[in-house]
């Protein structure tokens, strides 16, 4: 039985690219996207990053595209991931000068999936109206789905004016922070009613509000859900470094999905020094996995360790074990579908060791303080083995890739 509220009913949104397509909303799974942090005229190294996020699980990857060298760029980054078999849909990421990037680079309009459009920095009066009017013509020309997000830090200051005077008028005037919140609402509302009377179908239509503070967060996107059917795109922007920024992140995305309101996600972390960028890809399947919302990647049960255990060596077995499995699902998601719901175990002592290891479809439970140095291994709730030695955790290995064979191969 689930723990969560119904998922909130919105339009689907088909982004696709020469055959493969990810579905955002009516129902669909919670898609996973991201963005690359190169320069998009860089082409070898986002070809690289593309690569990189859409091998972690990017569903969508999204791309700067704020120069002509950029808009120029594109093209051949989407020809090259095509001849590496990288079908992973782009986003292009327009602010301020997209209309006039989508007008002149034809071929960079054809080779985006989806264009993000920010209505708090198209322009001003009427020039906002018409700026935003030829990007919306341009998704309409080519077939595109555009995001329409609006961000706390570059709300449109006319509509935050307007409302704040009416505020100021009341007999009881709401607290200036909640209007603000109010007009990243209506702001996003807005300009979906606007699309849609220039023509562009619902179902091509994903909203997004985001700020920098988890309760915010919440406000905005609960009574967006609440002002119409459009597909939304969630993430914490800002979010932060290190675990400031993933907790932060799961917070805020957590309520709101346990509530039935997300249809994609993004984790917007600050890339730690040297790390990796597709640990936003990680994070996001994480969150969505222990939710029992999706299925990614094998999850690895470990204990945290106590005074009962005798060493570090179930630390690092759990390690070894993640690692394992993240070099490994590339090729098992072609070669064993359903593996992604595998659960590994490994423990570090007798208390509840051997309990969630045969719990687990294949667990180890390691030798604590004054135990016997051996460690058995459960497999389909039996045990099957009892390892001991330096090659422990290469043994360990090779039975987890033996199971994943076994029973999930369709070379069978």
């Amino acid at each position: 039985m689930s723990v969560y509220e119904p998922r909130r009913v919105s339009y689907a949104v088909k982004v696709e690219h020469a055959g493969h397509a990810v579905t955002i909303g009516g129902g669909a799974h919670v898609v996973v996207q991201s963005m690359t942090n190169t320069a998009t005229e860089d082409v070898e190294a986002t070809v690289e990053q593309v690569v990189q996020l859409a091998r972690a699980g990017s569903e969508l990857v999204r791309l700067t595209v704020n120069t002509p060298a950029a808009a120029k760029a594109v093209a051949d980054i989407r020809r090259r991931l095509d001849a590496m078999e990288c079908y992973v849909p782009l986003v292009g990421d327009f602010h301020y000068n997209g209309h006039k990037l989508l007008s002149e680079y034809p071929e960079c309009a054809e080779a985006l999936s989806k264009y993000r459009i920010n209505p708090g920095n198209v322009g001003k009066g009427t020039k906002r109206e018409d700026n935003f009017a030829t990007m919306v013509e341009l998704a309409k020309q080519y077939g595109k789905a555009v995001r329409i997000g609006v961000n706390g830090g570059s709300i449109d200051q006319e509509l935050l004016g307007r409302m704040m005077d009416e505020n100021n008028r009341l007999e009881h005037p709401k607290d200036a922070h909640e209007v603000w919140l109010n007009a990243i609402v209506e702001s996003a509302y807005r300009s979906a009613v606007a699309a849609e009377e220039l023509g562009l179908a619902s179902d091509k239509i994903v909203l997004s509000t985001k700020v920098s503070d988890v309760a915010d967060l919440i406000y905005v996107n609960r009574a967006l859900a609440e002002r119409g059917r459009w597909a939304l795109h969630l993430g914490l922007t800002e979010a932060g470094i290190g675990s400031k920024g993933i907790v932060a992140s799961s917070a805020a995305l957590a309520v709101l999905l346990g509530q039935g309101i997300g249809d994609t996600i993004r984790i917007s972390i600050t890339p730690e020094p040297g790390k990796a960028r597709e640990a936003e890809v990680i994070v996001a399947q994480e969150l969505l996995q222990t939710m029992g919302l999706r299925d990614f990647a094998p999850i690895v049960i470990s204990c945290p360790g106590c005074g009962r255990t005798s060493s570090d060596l179930f630390q690092k077995l759990a390690k070894q074990t993640q690692d394992f499995i993240r070099t490994r699902m590339p090729e098992w998601r072609k070669t064993c579908p359903g593996c992604e719901s595998m659960r590994v175990a490994v423990m570090g002592c007798v208390v509840n060791g051997p309990g969630e290891s045969s719990a687990a479809d294949i667990g180890i439970s390691l030798p604590g303080r004054g135990e016997a140095p051996v460690a058995p291994v459960f497999v389909g709730g039996s045990k099957a083995a009892a390892l001991k030695g330096e090659g422990m955790s290469e043994e360990f290995m090779a039975m987890i890739e033996r199971y994943v064979q076994d029973r999930w191969s369709v070379k069978k």
